[in-house]
């Protein structure tokens, strides 16, 4: 099993981040802020893909705070905001009987969707969290090219530049919620 990244690196500014806001607002408000809704689901399709749970619930909360029915702009829906494109592609990969791009909102098939997808990108690109964010938020195609011009990267492996703003915010988001819902589900029992 591989992880998104390592609890031990983790730990410590964690455990800062949820001090401050549980000194500050509550258990109460930690909860409500960073929900676990799901969990069952997220378990299941995060195991059985190779990911931690707090990988998995950190891109949910970035992508949709946890809002089943949310679309964007640019069609990307449910709770791990999956294009139709990329949903059906993935769903016909895994053989999903029964499946059709409508039920895209049922947290089982989005959850699994998008576990399985953050799976292959991770592999896809040797096991970089950064690189995986960055594929799952502006595209396999966009990061293949960065990771191609010397702007963006030295190596060929790693980025030192990412032209998307959005993108850059992006992977911050992730990472902090990484970092709270790692402790958050050490407090629950949850092995990450």
């Amino acid at each position: 099993m591989f992880y998104a990244i390592s609890v031990k690196k983790l730990i410590l500014p964690a455990a800062a981040v949820l001090g401050v806001l549980l000194a500050g607002c509550g258990t109460a408000y930690v909860l409500w802020r960073y929900p676990t809704a799901h969990l069952e689901q997220v378990n299941r399709y995060a195991g059985a893909y190779g990911l931690s749970p707090s990988f998995a619930l950190a891109v949910i909360h970035a992508e949709s705070k946890f809002d089943r029915q949310a679309t964007s702009s640019k069609g990307a829906s449910g709770l791990m905001q999956i294009r139709q494109g990329t949903a059906d592609w993935l769903a016909g990969d895994l053989q999903i009987e029964g499946y059709d791009y409508s039920r895209i909102y049922e947290p089982e098939i989005n959850i699994r969707l998008g576990c399985y997808y953050l799976s292959k990108l991770y592999k896809q690109f040797g096991g970089s969290l950064e690189l995986t964010l960055a594929a799952y938020n502006a595209g396999e195609g966009n990061v293949a090219k960065w990771l191609l011009d010397k702007r963006c990267s030295d190596d060929g492996k790693t980025l030192k530049y990412i032209p998307f703003k959005e993108t850059r915010v992006y992977i911050s988001r992730v990472k902090t919620n990484m970092r709270i819902y790692n402790l958050l589900l050490k407090l629950k029992g949850i092995e990450q």
